[in-house]
């Protein structure tokens, strides 16, 4: 066969189509979020794994949260508390004002709360040592629909100081955006003896972390 017919056979064949399947947009959209969120949680790994200290809190609440998870507020950029009063799990009143010229441990709590149960005896013991020192403690019990779960929890665990009962986190959502999460149970918050916010945790607290918390306070004149 000539080279001029092998030319003509090959311009006549049928064009075979390209089976490879391609792509839709969508799949390829979800690589691309995929992508962008796998940066994302990457730089929030690195982030948290920072030696030094970092702002949060948001509102201009001035917390700088340290490496063990408890933000502080310099003593100038404290801002003072709401005001926190009302009934008590146990039907009494209480206003936190009242405590004023002593420091404050405000401990949110609830009786469904498994890390509320864990870290209950830590601040049994701790303010048993240290409430000759000036020192308050006071329970915000919320999400509880009714106050009996509640005093049940205080007599299992030898709770002795008062609670205020906030079952819909009203006085929560008093403070400052920013300084707590109403989703976030249990908090914690060390109020100075001027009766502003100078201490945070939002998680349970090991005696040893209430106490570091407490130290820095106790110590302000």
């Amino acid at each position: 066969m000539s080279a001029a017919s092998r030319a003509h056979q090959r311009s006549n064949r049928t064009p075979q189509p390209d089976r490879r399947t391609p792509q839709s947009p969508n799949r390829t959209r979800g690589r691309a979020v995929l992508l962008t969120s796998g940066a994302a949680v990457a730089a929030l790994l690195l982030s948290a794994c920072g030696s030094g200290g970092t702002k949060g809190g948001g509102g201009g609440t001035g917390f700088v949260t340290g490496t063990d998870g408890i933000a502080t507020v310099a003593k100038a950029d404290r801002i003072p508390a709401p005001e926190l009063s009302g009934e008590t799990i146990d039907g009494k009143q209480l206003d936190v004002a009242d405590y004023k010229g002593k420091i404050v441990v405000l401990n949110v709590w609830g009786s469904w709360c498994g890390p509320c149960r864990l870290e209950a005896k830590n601040f049994v013991k701790v303010d048993a040592d240290v409430k000759d020192q000036g020192v308050q403690f006071v329970g915000i019990n919320t999400r509880d629909t009714n106050t009996g779960p509640a005093v049940a929890f205080e007599k299992s665990y030898g709770v002795t100081y008062p609670s205020l009962y906030d079952p819909t986190g009203r006085l929560m959502l008093r403070f400052k955006k920013g300084t707590l999460n109403p989703q976030t149970i249990p908090s914690t918050l060390v109020l100075d003896r001027d009766g502003k916010v100078a201490a945070r945790s939002l998680s349970a607290l090991s005696e040893e972390k209430l106490r570091k918390m407490l130290k820095p306070i106790l110590a302000e004149k």
